[in-house]
């Protein structure tokens, strides 16, 4: 048998892999540390200020047109069911006085916080408004060339109030900022077709027999607190006749973390019942979920991102025509991050599209959904070219307004030529 040795520099390659691959998988744990409401994903919390660290423009060329997907801001949990949950096992435990000192102060801190959510379901927050205002002025300020004389803004919403909402507020905000732009919004079940298009077959077939297998496999380990149980509850056994443990820990959870999205966002008692393994495996239990159901995840197919393969036409061809314009401006669109996530993966932003079967792969591998999709999470595609005749336009990807990767070479990173991402994009929507 021949035994061949590997050179220094193949051990030195491999260690550094193995290296980037550990270091990569704590991170997500030292993000919670950072954030807790990191462990929330799609209830995480935008931040309140983004490095300002962008690549200078291109030499000799110039913005001028923006082209954006973005999620509503910070809202109100969408419907009573996921505060019920925990609601009524602990309202049905305090009935028949199961409840510790701690578990008192537990049930009175829900009762207020569902006493303040009360017929605000779904509805955009104090803080979601903040959040559009501050990303519209950024937008503003990074790019004034887009945004300067009477320059055009387009603006579509989905049909959901929280969405015409924050659209309103960042428009109020550029409007504030130059009063001559020429704004234009618009809500309406017209656009709906892409704006926020739900592809109904693969919805239902997301969750095929190979990927629950996959998926409960994955998550055995990782469910139910019993610490928990034993800090709330007198007699843990015993309650648990009424109090399912892994439903009332992971849904506790969840609201504790979600009133970062609120004015209760510096009450964070319940959020502070939790240590940190226990929010990072609740943030692996979803990341594997949001990977299964929008991910290129060969566990189904691999085909769930095509959902939004009508968006993605749809913003090629706004771009299309906007280009033959002197000064477009910028065309702007408010939705959801079930549409912005699968788009994200679709296109392969930042390694996104990545496909496999394995699911303790995610991490190690940078699939995190809780960075593509925090309230008020946008897409911005800025266009660069040195004047209206300049054939070679160049455009830039800023996810959450950071510099994105396309999968696709590029001599000018981190721009690339619109029409090698156009044609990338076409070949892949065949």
């Amino acid at each position: 048998m021949k035994i061949e040795i590997m050179s220094r520099d193949t051990i030195l390659i491999v260690l550094g892999v193995l290296f980037t691959l550990h270091t990569s998988a704590q991170r997500v744990r030292d993000l919670i540390i950072q954030n807790p409401t990191y462990a929330s994903c799609n209830y995480d919390v935008y931040p309140d200020s983004v490095p300002n660290n962008l690549t200078p423009s291109p030499k000799g060329k110039k913005p001028f047109y923006i082209s954006h997907y973005g999620r509503h801001g910070s809202r109100y949990i969408s419907s009573r069911s996921g505060f019920d949950t925990p609601f009524r096992m602990m309202a049905h435990a305090d009935s028949v006085n199961e409840l510790t000192p701690i578990g008192d102060r537990v049930f009175d801190e829900m009762k207020l916080i569902m006493d303040d959510t009360e017929g605000r379901w779904g509805e955009l927050t104090i803080h979601g408004k903040e959040q559009h205002r501050q990303i519209a002025k950024r937008m503003v300020e990074r790019f004034p060339e887009v945004f300067s004389g009477d320059a055009r803004v387009k603006c579509i919403s989905t049909i959901v109030p929280r969405c015409m909402m924050s659209m309103g507020c960042a428009m109020v905000q550029m409007k504030q900022m130059n009063p001559r732009l020429r704004i234009t919004m618009e809500a309406s079940q017209r656009n709906q077709w892409y704006m926020n298009h739900q592809d109904k077959k693969l919805r239902r077939g997301y969750m095929t027999p190979e990927a629950q297998k996959a998926y409960d496999a994955y998550i055995s380990s990782r469910l139910g607190n019993s610490r928990l149980m034993e800090l709330i509850f007198k007699n843990p056994d015993i309650v648990k006749e009424i109090v399912d443990e892994e439903d009332f820990n992971y849904y506790l959870m969840k609201m504790g973390l979600f009133q970062q999205n609120t004015h209760l966002r510096q009450n964070t008692y319940l959020q502070d019942l939790f240590q940190t393994d226990e929010l990072y495996q609740m943030w692996q239990i979803d990341n594997a979920l949001w990977y299964i159901q929008h991910g290129a995840c060969k566990l189904n197919g691999g085909k769930q991102p095509t959902s939004q393969r009508y968006l993605l036409r749809q913003l090629i061809a706004d771009a299309d025509s906007c280009l033959r314009l002197d000064k477009p401006g910028a065309q702007l669109r408010f939705g959801h991050e079930t549409v912005l996530l699968p788009l994200v993966c679709l296109i392969g932003i930042n390694g996104y599209d990545l496909a496999t079967d394995n699911l303790d792969e995610l991490e190690e591998k940078g699939w995190w959904c809780s960075s593509v999709f925090p309230m008020g999470a946008n897409l911005q595609f800025i266009f660069y070219r040195s004047g209206p005749k300049d054939k070679d336009v160049l455009l830039k990807v800023l996810l959450n307004e950071q510099e994105a990767t396309l999968p696709i070479p590029t001599d000018c990173a981190p721009y690339y030529h619109w029409a090698d991402f156009r044609s990338y994009c076409l070949e892949k929507l065949k």
